[in-house]
């Protein structure tokens, strides 16, 4: 796997918390190649969330993998984790060398189009603990992703390009959100890979 070995941005975030973006950490050679390993053989099933007692089920489409077969609840609703595929298993590893962490599971998205996002939240679920640390590889179009304080609603944005990775941890999850804003520019699908640690 032909890799780079890039050093972190400064904080994208202003207070408050801690923001990484690595940029590219692997050629668009090697990207390409795990973004069409991702899209053929990840178990992607559409996303389900239970919102003010209404059962929806979106567009995107989710996979959880993991160290062992733990579940995990958001939105109301809980997956229980695979096992890791051989390509998972080369990403959380090199996810760990570059940020020095630890991670036991990960939380997939598929984004079809431009027309799939995200709405603001938080990754706050008490299984992943406090200040806990979020590592996100992206594969496919280019995203905009936001940020904004839950009590200034101060605002950051960065675009997430193919093969890149961003981190966030400290207090981020506390006091921020941030969301994958839709868009109808993009026609090309997205893969984001959100590793991260269950307290067991």
């Amino acid at each position: 796997m032909d890799l780079f070995n890039p050093e972190p941005l400064s904080n994208l975030l202003p207070f408050d918390g801690i923001v990484q973006y690595y940029g590219k950490v692997m050629n668009h050679t090697t990207a390409n190649a795990y973004l069409n390993t991702l899209l053929e053989r990840v178990e992607w099933k559409n996303d389900e969330a239970i919102i003010y007692g209404k059962h929806i089920i979106t567009k995107r489409k989710v996979a959880w993998y993991g160290d062992r077969n733990f579940s995990y609840t958001y939105s109301n609703t809980t997956k229980q984790a695979l096992i890791w595929t051989k390509e998972l298993l080369e990403l959380k590893q090199l996810t760990e060398k570059l940020t020095g962490e630890t991670f036991n599971s990960c939380l997939l998205n598929l984004y079809h189009t431009g027309e799939e996002g995200m709405a603001w939240h938080s990754d706050d679920e008490k299984a992943l603990g406090l200040n806990t640390s979020i590592a996100s590889l992206s594969f496919g179009a280019e995203r905009k992703f936001s940020l904004k304080h839950k009590i200034s609603n101060d605002t950051v944005t960065q675009i997430l390009e193919h093969g890149s990775l961003l981190v966030m941890k400290g207090t981020t999850q506390t006091n921020w959100l941030h969301s994958l804003p839709k868009t109808k520019k993009i026609t090309t699908p997205r893969v984001n890979l959100t590793f991260r640690t269950i307290i067991l």
